[in-house]
């Protein structure tokens, strides 16, 4: 395998690393914000539930799907942007030469 430059490398764990932390955020808000705030959401309506109820329900579930879906894409472009290439990975799991 070739050898990775530092900065690209750095680029590269700080891009995962901020994607991560951002879902993090995004999970504790629809966990803990909606029981937090219950009571505020109560006053809105969703598919003619309170949305408190409707988010602790399903609409978290969704959320946390619609996350994972997002995870996926985006990692695939930042793979992409820094040069990790899927193909080569399976090659070099199969072990066969990266020439071939």
């Amino acid at each position: 395998m070739k050898k990775v430059e530092k900065a690209k490398a750095d680029a590269y764990f700080r891009a995962r690393t901020r994607m991560i932390v951002i879902f993090l955020i995004i999970g504790f808000l629809v966990s803990f914000g909606v029981v937090a705030f219950a009571e505020f959401f109560s006053q809105f309506k969703f598919l003619g539930v309170e949305l408190h109820y409707y988010m602790g329900s399903q609409g978290a579930v969704l959320i946390f799907i619609l996350c994972l879906i997002l995870n996926a894409v985006l990692s695939d472009r930042i793979d992409r942007k820094f040069g990790i290439d899927d193909k080569i990975s399976v090659n070099i799991s199969n072990s066969k030469n990266i020439e071939q």
